[in-house]
């Protein structure tokens, strides 16, 4: 009968059990903040995600409402026909320009 009379400060399984509620409340919080995030993407409407920018095996996400669509590249090079829809300037900041072809020819009218 000594085991059911042990002191409970004695037995080192207590503090482990206790260090496990106290990560699992940390987790909880954790995952809590994550969710409610304001950055987080999967919270947003529309939403399009690009991995492997410029690698052959680049990969296109685009989420549209509830509606996912993948799109991987298989490596090649694009081809076909068109024709210059405009002019792309890349400005001193980083930052990219798109100037399209005005079709109509304007004169000094």
């Amino acid at each position: 009968m000594k085991f059911l009379n042990e002191d409970e400060e004695l037995n080192p399984i207590i503090s482990a059990v206790n260090l496990v509620d106290v990560f699992l409340v940390i987790i909880a919080a954790l995952l809590i903040a994550i969710a409610q995030n304001p950055l987080n993407t999967f919270n947003a409407e529309n939403v399009t995600v690009i991995k492997n920018a410029g690698e052959p095996n680049m990969e296109v996400i685009v989420k549209e409402g509830k509606e996912i669509k993948q799109y991987k590249s298989n490596g090649a090079i694009g081809s076909g026909e068109g024709t210059k829809a405009g002019i792309a300037y890349k400005m001193a900041d980083g930052s990219m320009v798109y100037v399209p072809n005005d079709d109509k020819k304007t004169t000094g009218e």
